[in-house]
């Protein structure tokens, strides 16, 4: 660490959805200053040290571990807990933060509650449409400096006195950096045809087996619409998804299909396709209102808080997305997907009104005026000294 630099904390974790976004404000930090020193403490998850080890961010481990509601996993919980806390307050004693800015994930707790206590300013990254738990209790505790909020309908979520920025979220440079005229070559590497309109399917790193059975039972009907389909299907249902679509080829040789487990390239693929069938994290959504691109979305339906199908519900209510809810059972699923695919594959008007909605929920300047929020703070603080 640079002690003579002001020393930015971030928090958080456990998913890229976590960490993509506060390392595009730290893209825009670097872009100010590009010798500031910056750590982020997160989970011990390896996804966690993979992506930050690549965006060369000092990865600071903690013990905590996510809360459950069954109580034999209360002590393990308490006591990473209190290590974590006892952790942070020991490093920000010995070296006390310019800032600290909760990302999301279970991790953010410890740093973001020892920070608001020592009166260090102190941020919270806000993706989702209606916070988490751990967001509101925080944010009520009246020691956070601002939350930064993707969408207007969140300021509603908080309390009047809790000061909430609607910045966007942001998304890496990598979704804003593929240009139109590169789509042709971008689909031939995935192995597609250039020339073809492109069906995107997605679940997240490991997939949505939800979508994938859906998708299984709709392979024949998609080969009489001329699309091509790309479906990242996660590691466990890769071959029996691929099966589906080799069936499907074989009825109809003209189909054009490649099935990956998943990919590195997602900027890539989502602006290789014309319209996207996907879970509804507010990561994604950011990336797809980015990309200006149509979606069909079956939100994530076993989170208790359904936060997936409130972010979706952003999108729908523009008209940028088809809302449905994953029933959890491959029929009904591939039955309600059927006709809501039919049409949009078949009506370039309304994909075209879909990707203009989208792109007008777009916030392309959401990491820099985060950006610029956390520098004035650091400003502040100075003068204060």
């Amino acid at each position: 660490m640079k002690t003579s630099l002001p020393w930015f904390v971030f928090a958080g974790g456990g998913t890229g959805g976590h960490l993509f976004p506060a390392l595009a404000v730290v893209e825009s930090l670097r872009a100010k200053d590009s010798s500031i020193d910056v750590s982020f403490f997160c989970t011990g998850r390896p996804i966690d040290q993979e992506i930050l080890n690549a965006a060369k961010i000092e990865a600071v481990p903690l013990a905590v571990q996510p809360f459950s509601t069954k109580p034999w996993h209360w002590p393990p919980f308490y006591i990473g807990w209190r290590r974590s806390i006892q952790f942070c307050r020991q490093a920000f004693e010995k070296r006390r933060p310019a800032l600290v800015v909760g990302a999301g994930g279970y991790a953010s707790g410890p740093p973001v509650e020892v920070a608001g206590r020592r009166g260090i300013p102190t941020f919270l990254l806000n993706p989702d449409a209606v916070p988490g738990l751990a967001n509101r209790r925080m944010a009520r505790t009246g020691r956070i400096t601002t939350v930064f909020a993707q969408w207007n309908v969140t300021r509603d979520c908080f309390p009047p006195s809790v000061p909430v920025a609607v910045t966007g979220c942001p998304v890496r440079a990598a979704f804003r950096a593929v240009e139109p005229s590169g789509i042709p070559t971008i689909r031939e590497s995935f192995g597609l045809e250039p020339g073809r309109l492109t069906l995107l399917v997605t679940g997240a790193s490991q997939g949505a087996r939800t979508i994938n059975e859906a998708m299984m039972k709709l392979a024949e009907g998609i080969t009489s619409t001329g699309w091509q389909v790309l479906h990242l299907s996660g590691m466990a249902d890769r071959d029996r998804v691929a099966d589906a679509y080799a069936e499907a080829k074989a009825r109809a040789p003209t189909f054009c299909y490649q099935v990956l487990p998943f990919t590195e390239r997602m900027a890539e693929a989502m602006a290789a396709c014309d319209l996207i069938v996907s879970r509804a994290g507010a990561s994604t959504l950011a990336e797809i209102q980015a990309l200006g691109k149509p979606s069909v979305l079956f939100p994530y339906p076993f989170h208790r808080d359904q936060h997936q199908r409130h972010n979706a519900r952003v999108l729908e209510q523009a008209g940028a997305a088809v809302l449905l809810k994953d029933l959890k059972e491959a029929g009904t699923n591939a039955r309600q997907l059927e006709p809501v695919l039919s049409s949009c594959m078949r009506d370039e008007a309304k994909l075209a009104a879909m990707k203009q909605a989208a792109c007008r929920l777009d916030r392309p300047d959401a990491a820099d005026r985060m950006a610029e929020h956390l520098w004035q703070a650091v400003g502040r603080a100075k003068m204060n000294l």
